[in-house]
């Protein structure tokens, strides 16, 4: 087992960060970060937690034989996440380093995502009810991760059609949703595909008074906002087709519709509604509940 080296400097290229916890949906998210990580050219670190959750006992005391079984766990957890994470990127098998941790799973995460390119999570752990909600592990980190999040739902099977489609990315304006663009944009230039950009837009100002066409002067407005985020990308990413997605709709069903036939749906963590300091709006966590692609929740590095 290797641990991350302290250093006082930034890493240049950062590696992709994977929690896994045992479960086959955790097992899932370690194949898609090792394959993402192949694509960025950076290393890949799988971390597992085998600290006892709180309240696991009044004055609970683990002895020796406790230690070492949790350890031996814990390193078989790794070892069939850096298998599925090979089986995940065969064609370039980034560098894997696996860790067992002894530190409370939410608090770790949160600090190792300081110095991570992103951190990826399955939906839901061991412990979800169900596995169309979210896991209380990754719900805290869509909340407090410092670097994008990607969060991977458990798939039967893989969908080749998919695979080949488009990144999605939800654009509102805000200035939370730029970060999203550039690394919607940055994924689509990598993974050869094209990109989709999704702006919508439900609420009608009262400012329109009813005696004008405020339908098409509203639509005006939303189209220079789209217009406006996309200016200046195609110079960076010439290589990346744009589709562009203008439409009067609540923005989570008009990116529902997206995303049954996207490769990867990425947002920000919250949108023009949101007030400063937000940590999640109800567009993004709509969407990683709701979404059956993977998506990546964006926030600006405080």
């Amino acid at each position: 087992m290797t641990s991350p080296v302290a250093s006082s400097q930034p890493d240049p290229n950062p590696s992709v960060l994977a929690a896994v916890d045992g479960s086959a949906v955790s097992y899932q998210a370690a194949a898609w970060a090792a394959a993402d990580a192949a694509l960025h050219g950076c290393g890949l670190h799988l971390v597992t937690s085998v600290s006892l959750p709180a309240g696991y006992g009044p004055g609970a005391i683990l002895t020796g034989t406790d230690t070492d079984w949790l350890r031996t766990e814990g390193e078989r957890i790794l070892t069939e996440g850096a298998r599925a994470a090979r089986a995940g990127a065969p064609g370039s098998v980034p560098p894997i380093s696996t860790e067992v941790s002894w530190s409370r799973v939410i608090p770790d995460l949160i600090e190792r995502s300081r110095s991570a390119r992103m951190l990826v999570v399955g939906n839901h752990g061991i412990g979800a009810l169900r596995r169309g909600l979210l896991g209380s592990v990754t719900t805290a980190m869509l909340r407090h991760a410092h670097c994008p999040v990607a969060v991977i739902h458990y798939r039967q099977a893989d969908d080749p059609a998919a695979a080949r489609g488009p990144v999605v990315v939800g654009v509102d304006g805000s200035a939370n949703s730029m970060p999203a663009v550039a690394v919607a944009l940055e994924e689509a230039s990598l993974r050869k595909a094209g990109l989709t950009a999704v702006h919508a837009w439900s609420d009608v100002p009262v400012t329109f008074p009813m005696s004008v066409d405020w339908e098409g002067a509203l639509r005006d407005t939303e189209d220079a906002v789209l217009a406006e985020t996309m200016a200046g990308w195609a110079e960076r990413y010439p290589d990346v087709p744009v589709r562009r997605i203008l439409v009067q709709d609540r923005p989570v069903r008009a990116l529902l519709d997206q995303a049954e036939s996207a490769q990867l749906m990425v947002v920000g963590s919250h949108g023009r509604g949101g007030f400063s300091g937000m940590l999640l709006g109800a567009t993004s966590n709509a969407l990683a509940h709701s979404v059956e692609c993977p998506i990546v929740i964006v926030r600006e590095r405080g």
